[in-house]
């Protein structure tokens, strides 16, 4: 039925003609009360084998059925004649060519306006109606029990059909969605896009086959549902559009299969993104950054990375349950929650939590603590402070998860995370991942402070045995810096030394012991110590060198370069010696500044080899820049070009010495350098 069809069937005007008489080519007969043909369609001419010409005026029983059934048939008719009830079934009839058919027949007696009796035969090919009968009655059922939801919607969008199980997909009686429309009936779904769908199926044609749709009916208000949605247009015989089939089925298992597994393959990629993103360096802060990084936004809006301050400083501890928790905060993500962000500790800053509060629990029971619907109440045991609490509140905290940081059988402290912007409470999926990325994190994170520990006591252990000289000595004014490694590596062995000698004189040295750690400083402290002795001899450089290289031959495998420098103000120079060190660097008032051209020599510790002492002129304002190779060296640059880029610094021979040593070092020493720098300047004072 077309969309101007209904309108005028609606105003009481004429239809479209059905397909249903088509199909089953009713052919109608009248005869007169002597069983005479008077009136004969073109469906009895297809029918029964005659035309009009050939059938009218002549008695029916002759024409239309066999001789043996003549009897029956004339007392049928005036039984049907007398009576005036109509008679209904199978029989038998004859065509012209001679064949039989069995033809459904519905007989009823007729009265003109004149008074006249006739009588009316309707007849139709039994197999046909059998046939339709049948489609009718298995389309019936299968609509009827399908567990698919089926509907049928006019031209003008409003149901006409529902089935039983579209009654129970929608928590709605059919009667209730007859004559309306969906966005009527399912006021809780998106209909827009369907019913832009159903329009374009019936201008097209073109079924529409699986389409999904999520929403919510009132047979389940509360949660989401999916279905599958498919389309088709109806049209009856002679192609009229009657409206639009609607079949659904229920694919909400497979809809939350697939989103349960869409989350596992997030999870999955989340723990493979975390272990290669946390623990990138053996810094303790960059590493709880990482993790913070990781965990937000995927899984909390807010993060937080908490250590005990004891596990902090090396120490282990256990807490009792009436005792706080001193907590150091190492990292804090916020997905757009200020409030959130200001409740957090600051990292770096230290803060006690009574032993109530949740994140207490969590680091003394080694066991996670989930709050999935926060409550006014929880919030004081979240935060650490009433205020806290309250720009908790603010920030539309809903959902609360702290797991344990656990490595080696130790608590060392905990993540903490909450939820603002995400809408779903932590659930147990989020409990697993959480607790894989703790884990993950926590051997990280123990390996950094471990590190970081023996780091720090390396650094002490060298920095107190580096020298702390005064700012003139001698004939020399002196500055030095010392600049340990960057946070990925552990400390080096160079060091430096300005001893002051009888008669003015005055000893430079700065050294470079291969290796790191703890060895390689103290190795470095050796050598220092045994250099002061030696020079208090008043060696000469080369041969004191040679006493070095067989101390340091004896040290463990220990190898170092090392140049050792001693000015005599009253000579006006500078004897040095070179054990595979970089040279030195010698800046002049009105001369380019220029790298000294010295015996290289053999690093210390290799043995048998001869070194040589080289005299260099160093007058008032002359300077020397002595330095180890992590000042220079880079793996993206040749040694020459960061030779070249120092000696342009050195442009200023009157620039103060400490001036100089800071320019250098923020101009030459990368933050990342896996070397420590020591870097020496002397100038040359007038007497």
């Amino acid at each position: 039925m077309s969309a101007a069809g209904s309108t005028s069937a609606e105003a009481g005007g004429p239809t479209g003609p059905s397909g249903l008489l088509d199909v089953l080519n009713v052919a109608s007969v009248v005869l007169d009360t002597s069983g005479r043909i008077v009136l004969w369609s073109p469906q009895a001419e297809e029918l029964f084998g005659y035309p009009a010409g050939e059938a009218l005026g002549r008695y029916a029983a002759h024409v239309m059925v066999h001789e043996r059934h003549v009897e029956l048939v004339v007392k049928l008719f005036s039984d049907v004649m007398a009576t005036g009830r109509s008679w209904e079934g199978a029989f038998p009839i004859r065509r012209k060519d001679g064949g039989t058919r069995l033809v459904e027949f519905r007989n009823m007696r007729l009265v003109d306006d004149q008074g006249d009796v006739y009588a009316l035969g309707l007849a139709a090919d039994r197999s046909t109606v059998r046939r339709l009968e049948r489609d009718v009655a298995l389309s019936t059922r299968m609509v009827t029990q399908s567990p698919i939801g089926l509907a049928v919607l006019d031209t003008r969008l409003r149901y006409v059909s529902v089935n039983p199980a579209l009654e129970r997909i929608n928590g709605v009686p059919a009667a209730e969605h007859l004559g309306r429309t969906v966005r009527e009936v399912l006021p809780l779904l998106d209909t827009d896009a369907l019913e832009s769908a159903v329009r374009e199926v019936l201008r097209s044609g073109v079924p529409l086959v699986d389409r999904p749709t999520v929403g919510r009916t009132p047979a389940d208000p509360d949660r989401d549902h999916a279905w599958s949605v498919s389309l088709y247009r109806l049209e009856d015989a002679r192609g009229t559009v009657l409206g639009v089939a609607i079949s659904v089925v229920d694919v909400t298992d497979q809809y939350r299969a697939g989103i349960e597994a869409e989350a596992a393959r997030r999870r999955l990629a989340l723990i493979a993104d975390a272990s290669t993103r946390i623990g990138t360096t053996l810094d303790l802060e960059r590493t709880a950054d990482e993790l913070a990084d990781v965990a937000v936004p995927e899984l909390a809006d807010i993060a937080a990375v908490d250590l005990l301050d004891a596990v902090v400083s090396g120490r282990r501890t256990s807490l009792g349950p009436t005792e706080p928790a001193v907590i150091r905060a190492l990292a804090v993500r916020a997905a757009d929650a200020p409030d959130a962000l200001s409740a957090a500790d600051p990292p770096g800053g230290t803060a006690r939590y009574a032993p109530d509060r949740l994140v207490t629990e969590c680091v003394r029971t080694g066991q996670p603590v989930m709050v999935a619907q926060v409550k006014d109440e929880d919030l004081a045991r979240i935060a650490r402070s009433p205020e806290a609490a309250g720009l908790l509140a603010r920030a539309g905290v809903h959902s609360y998860l702290a797991v344990p940081l656990i490595a080696r059988g130790e608590v060392l402290g905990a993540l903490d995370l909450k939820r603002t912007h995400n809408p779903l409470p932590f659930g147990r999926d989020d409990l697993l991942l959480a607790r894989e990325l703790a884990a993950r994190a926590a051997v990280q994170i123990d390996n950094a402070r471990w590190y970081q520990n023996a780091r720090s006591t390396a650094l002490t252990l060298q920095r107190s045995l580096l020298p702390s000289h005064p700012a003139v000595t001698g004939g020399l004014e002196v500055a030095s810096r010392y600049q340990p490694a960057g946070a990925t590596t552990e400390v080096g062995g160079d060091w430096f030394d300005v001893i002051p000698l009888e008669d003015g004189k005055t000893a430079l040295v700065v050294g470079d012991v291969m290796g790191s750690g703890i060895d390689a400083a103290a190795t470095m402290g050796r050598l220092r110590t045994a250099t002061t002795t030696l020079a208090s001899l008043d060696l000469d450089p080369a041969v004191l060198l040679e006493h070095l290289d067989r101390i340091t031959s004896g040290l463990d495998h220990f190898i170092a370069t090392c140049v050792y420098a001693v000015h005599d103000p009253r000579l006006g120079r500078v004897r040095i010696a070179n054990a595979g060190h970089l040279p030195p660097a010698r800046v002049r008032p009105g001369h380019p500044p220029e790298l000294l051209d010295l015996p290289t020599g053999a690093p210390l510790g290799v043995g048998g080899v001869a070194f040589s002492s080289t005299d260099v002129d160093f007058a008032p304002g002359d300077q020397l820049v002595l330095y180890t190779d992590g000042l220079v060296e880079t793996r993206k640059h040749s040694l020459d070009e960061r030779l070249d880029a120092m000696l342009a610094l050195l442009d200023d021979p009157a620039r103060p010495l400490e001036e100089l040593c800071d320019l250098l070092l923020r101009a030459l020493h990368h933050p990342d350098n896996h070397d420590d720098v020591a870097l020496l300047v002397a100038r040359a004072r007038t007497l």
